[in-house]
């Protein structure tokens, strides 16, 4: 395959995947119920580190 064909591929297909994967990551971010899961996620670093561990 050559550079020119290559780079046509990308400019075309290139731009319609990352437009589609554009969509389904704005679409799972805000779906019902993503709330909580992103702050729970942000939370992780300020949490306890010996959170969940049992102290024997």
């Amino acid at each position: 395959m050559e550079y020119d064909n290559l780079r046509h591929f990308a400019d075309s297909w290139g731009l319609l995947y990352l437009l589609i994967l554009f969509v389904a990551v704005t679409v799972f971010m805000f779906r019902p119920g993503a709330k909580q899961q992103a702050i729970d996620a942000a939370q992780i670093p300020l949490r306890d580190s010996d959170e969940g561990v049992d102290p024997k």
